[in-house]
Formats: C-alpha cells, sequence, structure tokens
C-alpha cells in the first residue's frame, strides 16, 4: 500500500487528492481512500490532511511517496 498523490483538475490547472492506493495501480487509477487534498496553485500551497486516518494507515503498512512525505513534513 501506498499514499500518494492523485492529480485531478482541469488541464494545466492541477489539484490533488491524497489517497491510499495499492502501489502497482497508476497514479489517478483506483483508490482505498482519500486522506486529504493539496492545491499547490494557492498562495500558501494548502495541505489539508485527516490526521487520525494518516497515522491509521501508516500503522497498517502503508508507505508515503517521498514527494507526500516531504510535503507533510514541511507543514508540521
Amino acid at each position: 500500500m501506498r499514499i500518494r498523490f492523485a492529480r485531478y483538475g482541469m488541464k494545466k490547472q492541477p489539484s490533488y487528492r491524497i489517497v491510499v492506493a495499492d502501489e502497482r495501480k497508476p497514479r489517478d487509477g483506483k483508490f482505498i481512500e482519500v486522506l486529504g487534498v493539496y492545491d499547490p496553485r494557492a498562495k500558501e500551497k494548502s495541505l489539508t490532511l485527516d490526521k487520525e486516518r494518516y497515522d491509521y494507515w501508516m500503522k497498517n503498512g502503508a508507505k508515503p511517496t517521498q514527494t507526500l512525505s516531504e510535503k507533510v513534513r514541511s507543514q508540521k
């Protein structure tokens, strides 16, 4: 299991959902649960994350991608 970004939004206006997905699935493919959203276009690059569910999935063996873990660390 991976905790990663899944892109959505219009062309050239990206927004990302933070999802738990099987690492073999494509980036925008099936996912198990949405944990939050990330908007890189916002002035303060807003990251919204359900911390309880994030911790739950981490305890159950899901690993965040490198990019996501950097974003989460910078928010603390």
